[in-house]
């Protein structure tokens, strides 16, 4: 087999069927499986994934075992020679796993590749890329520059080398994961990510950025910014700095005071959601049941190019050709019109976005049937 996709989830069911819709869509020419871990959900994730997805491996844990145990158990399973670790809250293109194949089979020495990630309203995520956190580098970004934190000598677009990328898309040869042997447990959630990146680069392997590819990241939504996070996050970064670096408790208390004003900002940036929106439907046919649930007043239009400010675009995945069409034109549509979008996925009865990287996204489901 070539490729297993690993795809860990908790809690977020829609965003999760909205997920594996598109990676089937990018692996439907290739031999490849998908391996769903569960980390003991109180929605029905679990049950969706047996009802609409029968062929998927599930593994059903029954606690919250953590990002990092549950995947590793995911690649226990895995058959495929390369491995991709992705998050639920994505959106992946119908070409996006040809193309790293093909990539990845044109490197010696490969280590992790991973690629361009825009959040729901298609802004990029400067996380796509990043260099090693090293304690100066650190220090500056609590104060304000991330100047030097994230990999900004590669352009957006651009295909390198790079140090550290993102553990919500991660791309590999199945034989790397093992030899780094996975991801390090004593990471419950979040800095696993930036540990397995460096420890890639320590074994000797070249990491590398393709940012020929672009996926949609919701963000937050499979690892929501609760009143935990910020411990969680501290936590994580001790243990990255206990075993790669030295450290002191000042730098300690700096990356507290760090962490706390950006979960404040967080919080603040979620009092922003817009409220009111007017909606347009872009697809060849209107959806009568979604029309039904939104009323009066939706705009059917198949034009990318013309929509009025504050409106909020709905994608038909299945009317446009797919989701590699959204992704473009989430890039090009002009930002400064302050628009919202959701996407309508194939026989599903709900749209779903996010619209902001901060948030919590929004599902509205439209038949009930």
């Amino acid at each position: 087999m070539k490729l297993s996709v690993v795809i860990l989830n908790y809690n977020v069911r829609y965003f999760l069927e909205l997920c594996i819709k598109s990676v089937q869509a990018s692996l439907s020419e290739l031999n490849a499986e998908i391996i769903v871990i569960d980390n003991n959900s109180t929605d029905d994730s679990c049950k969706m994934l047996r009802q609409n997805f029968p062929k998927i491996i599930l593994i059903e844990n029954k606690e919250n075992v953590g990002f990092s145990k549950a995947n590793n158990q995911g690649v226990a399973r895995a058959s495929g020679d390369y491995i991709c670790i992705l998050n639920p809250d994505t959106v992946v293109a119908e070409d996006t796993f040809t193309e790293l194949l093909n990539f990845a089979n044109s490197k010696n020495n490969l280590g992790i590749v991973g690629c361009k990630l825009i959040d729901g309203i298609g802004e990029y995520l400067p996380e796509s890329k990043r260099n090693v956190p090293e304690v100066k580098i650190a220090r500056e970004k609590i104060l304000g520059n991330s100047k030097n934190y994230y990999a900004n000598h590669i352009k957006e677009n651009e295909i390198a080398k790079v140090d550290i990328l993102v553990g919500a898309f991660m791309f590999m040869k199945r034989d790397v994961f093992v030899e780094l042997k996975g991801f390090d447990e004593d990471y419950f959630m979040y800095g696993e990510d930036i540990d397995i990146s460096y420890r890639a680069l320590n074994n000797g392997y070249d990491n590398y950025y393709y940012g020929k590819s672009t996926i949609i990241h919701f963000k937050g939504e499979s690892t929501l910014k609760d009143k935990h996070y910020a411990r969680r996050f501290f936590n994580a970064m001790q243990i990255f700095y206990s075993k790669h670096f030295k450290t002191n408790r000042a730098f300690d208390f700096m990356v507290w005071i760090g962490i706390k004003v950006a979960y404040a900002v967080r919080k603040e940036q979620k009092k922003k959601a817009k409220e009111t929106s007017v909606y347009y439907l872009t697809a060849k046919n209107m959806n009568t049941a979604l029309e039904s649930k939104l009323g009066k007043g939706v705009k059917l239009t198949s034009d990318f190019n013309h929509f009025e400010a504050d409106a909020e675009i709905i994608f038909d995945a299945e009317n446009l050709g797919g989701y590699k069409p959204i992704i473009d034109n989430l890039i090009k549509i002009d930002k400064t019109q302050n628009l919202t979008f959701k996407i309508l996925s194939n026989n599903s009865n709900f749209i779903i976005g996010s619209d902001h990287s901060f948030s919590r996204g929004e599902v509205i489901i439209f038949d009930e049937n």
